[in-house]
């Protein structure tokens, strides 16, 4: 269920309310009890953490690019440098 942040514009007063999406909104004011007591935008209640797909693959941003291949063949890596995805 989601956490909706919620505000009076009469008194200032300010609480998050778990409710399903599927709940009315509030409008009376715990604390006053003045009807105009409304969700406010807020940022998303969830952080990322651990070492998922989400810190290997696109937490740290673009990578540097790999270095750049041999200029000239080597034996071992079959004349392509290794440079290449082949190996």
């Amino acid at each position: 269920m989601p956490i909706y942040e919620y505000r009076c514009p009469s008194c200032g007063f300010q609480k998050e309310h778990l409710q399903k999406m599927s709940d009315e909104p509030l409008s009376v004011c715990p604390s006053c009890g003045t009807t105009g007591y409304a969700k406010q935008l807020s940022a998303a209640g969830f952080q990322l953490k651990g070492s998922g797909w989400y810190a290997t693959d696109f937490k740290g941003g673009a990578k540097s690019a790999a270095p750049a291949a041999e200029s000239t063949p080597s034996p071992a890596t079959g004349g392509c440098g290794g440079g290449c995805a082949c190996h």
